[in-house]
Parts: structure tokens; C-alpha cells; sequence
């Protein structure tokens, strides 16, 4: 548990520096274009990458020592963060605000890089869940984790906030190199009794590869457990509308002071959520308490922005940001229940590719149509006309409404997925318990 807590802790701060860079960029962008268009297209960039690199990095994780791994997505983000201070300083002045330039994507597409380099720490830590904790208490450890997440977002959106408010992003990069070298020296000397997975008993040798018609056949053979992860995608794919909007829709109400300590405030969720399941743990069956969560987490998305308030936006985040941590955590204990443990970075990579692959294509739409078709739609046009006069006119009324939408979908589609016949089996099969411990734990 010593090490555990300890990987907490390293993984606490570098999700703070890590998402503190993605914020800040948001933030900047859009107060330097004002363009709603432009943090969606932010918002697409790191999704592709998410589920591009996803099974990839799963891939990495159980070929090496997941110590090692996350050591080595140190290395590269710091060295990403300092090449982008370094463009960020020689580029003319004046290029990066034109969002019509290549200077502006370019310096766009290193940062994100330089986030992304971390995502491989999302993929290994579950699996040293699995590793280190057992089965019985899991999923209070997850729920430990997403408190991690929860006091991370709670730093990350004051500190983005004032960081990028005091020194745009050359502070924030240069916050961004001191704590990804703080990270790394601190991981250097935690120790983690794990095998390499070469010397791992019981576990059939094979190549270093991907494979990923292997991890399919290990995804197959769960009932239902396809299903989870299409739902999850299903989800991401509304989720990628508050992704591109939601900076945009608060920036539009508040300063981005204002912005970042709300932002904090409501953060303090993830806190409690991650508190409540530690004790509570998730009841007997994960697969029931996700489709619960995910039917109360659309409610909340269909009303939190029905009328221009800063206190309904507050009160929706923070209940969106109280029940997520229990969707992740359900997820993660699922899969850790059903699925080997030595293929468990893939499966966890693969799902991270395939539920993040639908939401690129929701950041990179939803920003455009917005922009272009629904807040001209909600201000001169016949949403203005028809609803207006007590839904609200002009471009923030346009956002809100695609918010609502977007909730009320979501709802209908958890109903259909709750009375489906792949909950069902899923479930049988959670109660099962397919899975084979870690090697290290059945000797």
C-alpha cells in the first residue's frame, strides 16, 4: 500500500502539470481569438491523439515495467514543454493570435504532444491497481484514484487560470518543466515489486508487438464487455460536446479568474466522490452502478444550462464532476475483474482508443456548428425567435443549447443500454469473475 500511495502522489502532480498546460492553452487560445472555433479545434487535437496513441501505449505498458513506463513519459513531456517555450519565444510577433496561420497550430500540436506524452500513466495505473491491491478492495482503490483526479482538477483550474492571466503561456510551460522534473526525481525512488514481464510464470511468451487481433479475441471472449467499451464511446461522443464548449460557455459568463477558482470550487466533487467510494466502495455490482451514474450524469447535463446563471453552471459541474470518478472507477473495476491480467494494458489502451474516437469527431464538428449555424440560430435566427423570450438570445444561448441537446440524448440512450441484453450479460459475467490474478500474486 506504501507504494501505491506513493504512485498516487507522483501521478497527483503530474496530472496537475500536465492538464494545467491543457488548460491553459484553452484558456489562452480563446482569449487571444476569441474564437469558439479554435478551443474546439484543442479540444479534437487531444482526442485524436488520445485514441490514436492509445493502444500503443497500452502496448508499452505490458511489454515494460510500468515504473519504467511512466519514467519515460517524464522524459518526453519535458522535453516537448521545452521546445515549446522555445518556439513559443522565436516565432514573430503576432503569430500566434491569427488562427488562420500555421505558427498558431503548430505551437498548438507541440503542447498538446507534450500532455499527451502523460496519458500513458491513465493506462498504467489500473493495471498496478490490479498488481498491488486486492481483488476485494479495488474498487475502493479506484476510487482513491479518482480522488487524485479530483484534487488535480481542483489545482489545475486555479493555477491554469492565473498562470495564463500573469504570464500567458510562457509561465505555464516553464511551471510545466519544474514539476515534470520534480515528478520524475520522485518516481526514481519509489519502489514497486513488480516482474518484467518476460520473467512473469504462467504467462504464454510472445513478441513485443501490438496485437491487436489478440486483445479483440480477449475482449470477445467477456460477454458484453464490448458493449461497455461502445457505450463508454457512445458517451465521449456527447462528452466531446462539453469538451470544445464548456471553456467557451463559462469564459462567456465570468473571467477567466472568475473561471479557474469556479473551477476549483466545484473540483472539490472529484474530492468527496473519490472519499465516498474509498469507504462505500461501488456495491456488488459495478456494471449497474455505471449505468445509474451515467442515467444521472445526462439528467444533470440536460438543465444545468437552461437559463444564463452562474450558480446552475455551478451546480452542474459540480454534480457532473461528483458522479464521473464513480462512472471510471465502475469501468476500471469491471475490467480488472474480467479481464488477464497480463493483457490488461491493451484492453486498457484499447478502450481508451476506441471510446476516445468519438469524441474527435464531436469537437471537431460541434465547434464549427456552433460558431456558425446555432449561435447565429439563437441570436438573429428562428431559435431566437421561437424560444428567446425565456431560454435567452445571443451566443451564449447558442452554446447552452447545444448543452441541452446533448443531455437529453444521453439520457435516452443510457435508458435503451440499461434494458439491453448485453448489461445483463456483462454483469453474469462480472459475478463470474473470468479473470486471472497477477502472476505475482498466485505463486
Amino acid at each position: 500500500m506504501r507504494a501505491f500511495h506513493h504512485l498516487l502522489a507522483n501521478n497527483l502532480v503530474a496530472n496537475i502539470t500536465n492538464f494545467t498546460v491543457w488548460f491553459a492553452l484553452t484558456f489562452w487560445v480563446f482569449l487571444e481569438t476569441r474564437s469558439v472555433f479554435a478551443t474546439g479545434m484543442i479540444a479534437g487535437v487531444y482526442l485524436v491523439l488520445t485514441a490514436g496513441l492509445g493502444f500503443w501505449l497500452g502496448s508499452l505498458v505490458d511489454h515494460h515495467r510500468k515504473k519504467r513506463v511512466m519514467l519515460g513519459s517524464s522524459v518526453v513531456s519535458f522535453l516537448l514543454y521545452g521546445l515549446s517555450l522555445a518556439a513559443h519565444e522565436l516565432v514573430p510577433d503576432g503569430a500566434l493570435t491569427d488562427i488562420s496561420g500555421v505558427p498558431l497550430w503548430a505551437f498548438i500540436g507541440l503542447v498538446m504532444a507534450g500532455v499527451i506524452a502523460g496519458n500513458v500513466r491513465s493506462i498504467a495505473l489500473p493495471t498496478l491497481v490490479t498488481l498491488l491491491i486486492p481483488e476485494d478492495r479495488r474498487d475502493r482503490a479506484n476510487g482513491l484514484v479518482g480522488m487524485v483526479t479530483g484534487i488535480g482538477f481542483l489545482t489545475t483550474s486555479a493555477v491554469s487560470g492565473f498562470l495564463v492571466a500573469w504570464g500567458g503561456m510562457i509561465y505555464t510551460l516553464v511551471f510545466a518543466m519544474a514539476f515534470t522534473a520534480v515528478v520524475f526525481a520522485h518516481l526514481l525512488f519509489v519502489e514497486v515489486d513488480e516482474p518484467r514481464p518476460e520473467d512473469t510464470p504462467d504467462t504464454p511468451a510472445e513478441p513485443r508487438r501490438v496485437d491487436i487481433r489478440g486483445t479483440i479475441r480477449v475482449i470477445a471472449a467477456v460477454p458484453g464487455l464490448f458493449a461497455l467499451i461502445l457505450f463508454a464511446s457512445f458517451n465521449n461522443f456527447l462528452g466531446g460536446i462539453f469538451m470544445a464548449l464548456m471553456d467557451a460557455y463559462g469564459l462567456s459568463l465570468m473571467a477567466v479568474q472568475a473561471w479557474g477558482l469556479l473551477w476549483a470550487f466545484v473540483s472539490c466533487a472529484f474530492i468527496l466522490s473519490g472519499i465516498v467510494i474509498a469507504r462505500t466502495g461501488l456495491g456488488a455490482n459495478p456494471v449497474r452502478t455505471l449505468m445509474l451514474v451515467n442515467l444521472a450524469l445526462w439528467a444533470v447535463a440536460a438543465v444545468f444550462t437552461v437559463q444564463s446563471s452562474i450558480l446552475l453552471l455551478a451546480a452542474g459541474c459540480f454534480f457532473w464532476l461528483f458522479l464521473s470518478p464513480y462512472a471510471e472507477a465502475a469501468e476500471h473495476t469491471t475490467l480488472q475483474k474480467v479481464v488477464p491480467y497480463e493483457r490488461q494494458g491493451r484492453v486498457f489502451g484499447f478502450a481508451q482508443s476506441v471510446e476516445m474516437a468519438a469524441s474527435p469527431l464531436t469537437a471537431f464538428l460541434i465547434g464549427p456548428l456552433t460558431q456558425f449555424i446555432v449561435i447565429p440560430f439563437m441570436t438573429t435566427g428562428g431559435g431566437a425567435d421561437a424560444i428567446g423570450d425565456w431560454f435567452g438570445r445571443g451566443p451564449e444561448r447558442g452554446i447552452a443549447l447545444v448543452f441541452c441537446i446533448a443531455g437529453a440524448v444521453g439520457v435516452a440512450m443510457t435508458i435503451l443500454a440499461f434494458n439491453s441484453k448485453y448489461y445483463r450479460q456483462l454483469s453474469a459475467a462480472y459475478a463470474r469473475g473470468l479473470a486471472s490474478e497477477p502472476a505475482a500474486d498466485r505463486g
